[in-house]
């Protein structure tokens, strides 16, 4: 971690799939093996007929073969195919399978001040918050997955504001990149559920990983080596960051009819009569929902690349 690179979890490497035959790509038809049976009563119209139902299926294996092309990181689930496009966007000093270069000075050579160090706290704040609300109140049924998973900061945050405040300093109010990126993300979440997961996934992943770092360095600096709430959780972090994953997968990838099924058979032994409004209530909060398509994952995937720019632009607030 050497630069002030956001360091998260795309670039748009990936285009829509394409099931139709490329431009210029032959038909596989195979030959008769004997020309001369062509007059014979097993040639004629019948196997020429069979020929052309040997390119028909040659042609259909030869789509369904690509419409099963797996991109890196797919194997393991949808949170590994975040977490592979967002390595990209490191620098080879954050992380091996980096590739983008380095912008700033390297985080070793960092000369943090308080009031800067405040300004990216407070942002921060307005950032969680805004994710916070959003999953409390779901504009799509599947960002109540979210609630409550232990990685909430903003409580976490305001308990450092206030100590800060206590020490005697001036707490500011949010700056630009705050309120640009918490505006985003609450417009995003409105329309766009495949882009906002994104955001909500490398926003709270890039904090457990390289944010901690960056947070203890900083507070070598300029804190005596004081451990702030931000980067304090609950009990162990992998069972936390785990149950997260298991739930983005969840949404992604998974089909819950089958628990929609299961569970209104159970509600019906109890129900007796239709009306009934925890029969209701509890029918349309467990809805089901289908899996993303390949399209819709790969546009979340595209989204990466800008949850980098805005996470960037409030980390740089630590040198200013």
């Amino acid at each position: 971690m050497s630069s002030v690179t956001p360091i998260s979890q795309s670039q748009p490497l990936f285009t829509k799939t394409q099931l139709r035959k490329p431009p210029g790509t032959p038909i596989m038809v195979f030959p008769n093996p004997n020309p001369a049976a062509k007059s014979s009563s097993v040639g004629g119209p019948s196997a020429t007929k069979a020929k052309m139902n040997t390119a028909v299926v040659v042609k259909a294996t030869a789509a369904a073969t690509a419409a099963k092309k797996r991109y890196p990181g797919e194997a393991k689930g949808f949170v590994e195919e975040m977490r592979f496009v967002a390595m990209k966007l490191h620098t080879r000093d954050q992380a091996k399978e980096g590739e983008k270069e380095a912008e700033g000075p390297p985080m070793a050579k960092w000369e943090p001040s308080v009031d800067g160090y405040l300004r990216f706290l407070v942002d921060s704040k307005l950032v969680f918050e805004t994710l916070e609300g959003i999953v409390e109140r779901p504009a799509f049924p599947e960002y109540a997955e979210f609630r409550n998973t232990g990685l909430e900061r903003s409580e976490s945050l305001a308990k450092d504001l206030e100590w800060f405040k206590e020490q005697g300093h001036t707490i500011p109010e949010p700056s630009s990149p705050g309120v640009t990126y918490a505006n985003y993300l609450q417009e995003l979440s409105e329309k766009d559920p495949q882009a906002f997961i994104c955001h909500f996934y490398n926003i709270y992943f890039a904090h457990t990983a390289g944010g901690r770092m960056i947070g203890k360095k900083v507070a070598e600096k300029i804190l005596n080596k004081k451990e702030l709430e931000f980067y304090k959780w609950n009990g162990e972090l992998s069972p936390l960051l785990q149950n997260v994953r298991d739930k983005l997968n969840r949404v992604a990838e998974v089909v819950l009819l089958l628990l929609l099924l299961i569970t209104l058979n159970v509600l019906m032994s109890f129900c007796v009569h239709l009306c009934c409004p925890s029969f209701w209530f509890l029918t349309k909060t467990l809805c089901f929902h289908q899996s993303w398509t390949r399209e819709e994952k790969n546009h979340c995937l595209e989204e990466t690349e800008k949850s980098f720019k805005f996470s960037g632009d409030i980390l740089r607030l630590i040198l200013s």
